[in-house]
């Protein structure tokens, strides 16, 4: 029995959600850049959950769901006030969060097909209301509620800003939920499936897939992006600070892929809205810079940007704050770990694998007053 280090290249499953295939991501069979450039958020939830693209009158009920379970109950609200606000990551926030919900939803244990598709329903819509609202509270602001008339992809933004947002900023979030809304078998996905394989409910295995997408080799890329964009500062400062960072050996964040060789299909969407947002917001030294590094680390490295380089200039010009960058992630990536939660539930097999030993082999047991 031979081992793969991080399960490279090892099938673990069966799944119709999503498949990557010479460097094409497909939801249920439809490739990203059709559903990127046409189809709501609200579209893509309902087709990985379904595999299928609703009707009218489906979007409009599952549009109309989302809205009407938005509201979270009073004890989460004034659980995130209670948070020390000044140190907690909103990650650790929306974690907590979210494992809270399951105490105030009577179904939370009930395992039947309709249960779960309901409370499917509450953890897309809270979640997003979660990081609104914990990003308010810190900032000595009452939460925002949402609006009937918005969008999934608007209501985000107004629920954080307070402000109803433009329609270069709703197609740019819009975008952003879309393409990362799942994405196969990654870190997150695997550990939501591991956990609800073993008929743990619905919250217990979101609450996992962010625990794990907290750490930073997973769902931290953006953030870290943005902090070294704000590093080097200046559009000539691009070349020269990425030049030290290699000769120091040190990893440039949101270049190349796992699982892509020649690129990351999702980036170009993004590249092309942080270039009009930078425009708009009269700061293009974002996607300027961006554009170089990214120019650079194909030219030395041979590693094209990945999906997470240019949220990062997207989601700043949208004012969301470094930190919740990989929590607004998070409100798009349910979307996809709910779908593969309610495909473990209805083929389910626990989750098993073995382990290639490399300790020592069998020893005899010494009494402790014998032992050196």
């Amino acid at each position: 029995m031979s081992s793969t280090k991080g399960l490279e290249g090892v099938v673990a499953t069966q799944s119709a959600i999503s498949s990557i295939i010479d460097d094409q991501l497909t939801y249920a069979g439809y490739r990203i850049d059709d559903l990127a450039e046409n189809s709501s958020f609200e579209e893509v939830i309902y087709l990985l959950w379904n595999q299928k693209l609703p009707t009218e009158s489906e979007l409009k009920v599952l549009k109309t769901q989302l809205r009407e379970e938005m509201a979270l109950p009073e004890a989460v609200i004034a659980h995130l006030r209670s948070y020390d606000l000044s140190t907690v990551h909103p990650m650790a926030a929306l974690r907590t969060a979210v494992s809270l919900l399951g105490l105030y939803d009577s179904e939370a244990d009930e395992m039947s097909e309709d249960a779960n598709k309901r409370k499917a329903v509450r953890l897309q819509a809270r979640m997003a209301t979660i990081v609104a609202a914990f990003s308010r509270i810190r900032e000595g602001k009452d939460p925002v509620q949402p609006k009937d008339n918005l969008s999934f992809a608007a209501n985000l933004l107004y629920m954080l800003n307070g402000e109803e947002p433009k329609g270069i900023e709703i197609e740019a979030i819009n975008k952003a939920l879309v393409l990362h809304a799942d994405h196969e078998l990654n870190a997150s996905t695997f550990t939501a499936r591991v956990c609800v394989a073993t008929l743990s409910d619905m919250y217990s295995g979101v609450t996992a897939a962010i625990s794990a997408l907290k750490g930073p080799l997973h769902g931290g890329a953006n953030e870290r992006v943005m902090k070294m964009l704000t590093e080097i500062g200046e559009e000539e400062n691009a070349v020269p600070y990425i030049q030290e960072r290699l000769e120091r050996k040190e990893k440039i964040m949101g270049m190349g892929h796992r699982v892509y060789r020649n690129g990351d299909p999702r980036a170009k969407h993004l590249k092309k809205m942080s270039k009009e947002l930078t425009e708009l917001t009269g700061q293009p030294k974002w996607y300027n810079m961006s554009v170089k590094i990214e120019e650079y680390i194909k030219k030395e490295k041979g590693l094209p940007a990945n999906v997470d380089f240019y949220s990062a200039s997207v989601y700043h010009s949208l004012g969301i704050d470094h930190d919740l960058f990989t929590p607004i992630f998070a409100v798009s990536r349910v979307s996809g770990w709910i779908a593969h939660i309610l495909e473990q539930y209805a083929n389910n097999r626990l989750i098993r694998p073995r382990a290639e030993y490399t300790g020592p082999q069998t020893q005899d047991y010494i009494s402790i007053e014998k032992r050196s």
